[in-house]
């Protein structure tokens, strides 16, 4: 019983953000946007350099995030983003999102 009490005070309490939420929900449209894979390849490489550049890190400290092997040569032994890195190869014939988010970096301001 204790527990159900709890839960109806938390429910009263938030009545009304529910409340609006719901009524904001309503008014959102069933399919907000289409699925496009490039476009979200290409927003998670903005919001990484983005990211990268907020906790002061530079160009060649990202790239070695990205793939150390870039920056230390093919022999260093370190590996960050390995099964992207194949996958991506794989499917694209290059490490995509190395190189875009590279490309976002070199746009900000």
């Amino acid at each position: 019983m204790s527990i159900f009490n709890l839960h109806s005070n938390v429910v009263s309490d938030y009545r009304d953000f529910v409340l609006s939420f719901l009524t904001l929900a309503a008014t959102v449209p069933r399919a907000p946007y289409r699925w496009d894979e490039a476009r979200r390849a290409q927003l998670r490489a903005e919001l990484d350099a983005w990211f990268a550049r907020a906790y002061g890190l530079t160009r060649d400290e990202l790239r070695y995030i990205l793939d150390p092997a870039d920056v230390h040569g093919p022999d260093f032994p370190g590996e960050t983003f390995r099964v992207l890195k194949e996958k991506e190869q794989a499917k694209f014939g290059e490490y995509r999102t190395r190189r875009l988010v590279l490309e976002a970096w070199d746009r900000l301001p």
